[in-house]
């Protein structure tokens, strides 16, 4: 099921979570995370003058209240819609960037490692709460970042449970 949360400039502005929590605190009281096929959008609402260049990641509104909301959310990119560009778009909220017009996004690449490195230690931790054992979307996750983890650290992981 695909969720979109609306967050608009007093949203923004006030760092209002409420729009997530309307939407999660629901499915994880029922259980629902992350056995729900859930696919949680993002539609921005923030306005910008015809000439300002800024892209909504480098507006510190907009930054400020994503990186609030990962902190009360720290799995989130879990159940993000990836195939709608959500999880390029969240991971652009909360690790440094620069835009190119050829390349697009280029991300800090030491931000970008310690920013996956904490998403699969959060989120496989986070799956083992729920009783999850299955690592293979975390894996695709890492690997839509630009890195293929090793098996054996997910190994390690469930060890040390």
């Amino acid at each position: 099921m695909v969720y979109t949360l609306t967050l608009t400039p007093e949203t923004l502005h006030t760092l209002d979570l409420s729009p997530a929590t309307a939407v999660l605190e629901p499915l994880i009281a029922a259980g629902n995370l992350p056995k729900q096929d859930l696919n949680l959008r993002f539609e921005v609402e923030y306005p910008r003058e015809p000439t300002d260049p800024r892209e909504l990641s480098e507006i510190p509104a907009v930054r400020l209240w994503f990186i609030r909301l990962d902190s009360l959310y720290p799995w989130l990119p879990f159940v993000l819609d990836w195939e709608a560009g959500e999880l390029g778009r969240y991971t652009a909220m909360l690790v440094p960037h620069q835009f190119s017009p050829t390349d697009g996004i280029r991300y800090n690449p030491e931000a970008l490692e310690i920013f996956v490195m904490h998403k699969i230690f959060v989120i496989t931790r986070w799956l083992q709460q729920q009783g999850q054992v299955n690592v293979t979307r975390v894996k695709f996750m890492t690997q839509m970042l630009g890195y293929d983890i090793e098996e054996g650290l997910f190994d390690l992981l469930q060890q040390s449970a």
